[in-house]
């Protein structure tokens, strides 16, 4: 087994606009970017719970630099960073709706600029508040390993992952549990098998197609279990969650590692961990 840890960000500069139609619809901007991970799910369940809406009366717009700025997406704060900004803009709206416009609509409809950068005077802190000093701003895990090493080759198989996970809040179950399943099984390619051959003579790297850069395939990845501790965490962010996109990664290479010294009692401290180091 192995412990998992990873740093919980938000990234100062998020910004994001909401407006609001008389139709009942609010068109969310903001140039996040969604790699497959589910942003555009994620970002639009976090502005209909802020507005207090249904997730169906939500326009997100993302993907487009002409949008209000946003975080990367890496690192595991783009979620948290994008969907605070957002928070900040529904938060806005609502109070103008309701001192300006007796919480209707107008006929011209509205629109407000949300910042991250605002919302530690409403709604929660930001990395370098006192609050920093008190807290460990991380997710965290523990992960377990179950390896079989052929005696005669040394080759390595992983049959079975556990993970168990404190995100803080989740926001989308099915989308949370696709990203640490897809981390552990990274973390398997991280233990096992990839490798960048630098020619030190010209700073080339040597392996750079996946002829010869070798990862995980489904071949390689066994039973892959996920729990997690939902359980929002408000010193975190706003929103009440963690970064989850790397903390499934993390463990799995050491737990592996681990799990592989209990069946050999060889200590590899070099991943990946190929057979001439168990030979």
């Amino acid at each position: 087994m192995a412990a998992s840890t990873y740093p919980n960000y938000l990234i100062p500069g998020n910004k994001a606009i909401i407006r609001a139609d008389p139709d009942g619809r609010y068109r969310v901007k903001i140039a996040a970017a969604d790699i497959g991970t589910g942003a555009w799910t994620a970002l639009s369940q976090i502005a209909a719970d802020a507005l207090n809406v249904a997730v169906e009366h939500i326009d997100l717009e993302i993907g487009d630099s002409a949008l209000p700025v946003a975080t990367i997406a890496g690192g595991s704060p783009g979620t948290a960073s994008s969907g605070t900004a957002i928070i900040d803009a529904a938060r806005q709206l609502r109070e103008r709706l309701d001192s300006d416009h007796e919480g209707k609509v107008p006929a011209h409809g509205l629109e407000v600029t949300g910042d991250l950068a605002r919302i530690a005077d409403h709604a929660g802190p930001l990395p370098g508040a006192p609050y920093t000093e008190r807290f460990s701003m991380h997710a965290f895990g523990a992960q377990f390993a179950e390896v079989r090493v052929r005696a005669d080759s040394g080759e390595v198989r992983v049959p079975r992952l556990l993970g168990v996970f404190d995100v803080g809040r989740m926001i989308n179950p099915k989308l949370g549990r696709s990203q640490l399943l897809g981390a552990m099984s990274w973390g398997i390619s991280m233990a096992l098998h990839e490798h960048s051959v630098l020619d030190s003579r010209f700073g080339h790297v040597i392996n750079h197609d996946f002829a010869s850069y070798h990862s995980a395939t489904f071949a390689d990845v066994g039973a892959v279990e996920v729990h997690w501790l939902d359980i929002e965490d408000r010193n975190a962010n706003p929103i009440g969650s963690k970064g989850i996109g790397e903390l499934g990664i993390v463990g799995t290479a050491a737990a592996i590692a681990n799990a592989v010294f209990h069946a050999t009692g060889l200590r590899i401290r070099d991943l990946p961990i190929t057979l001439d180091k168990l030979l």
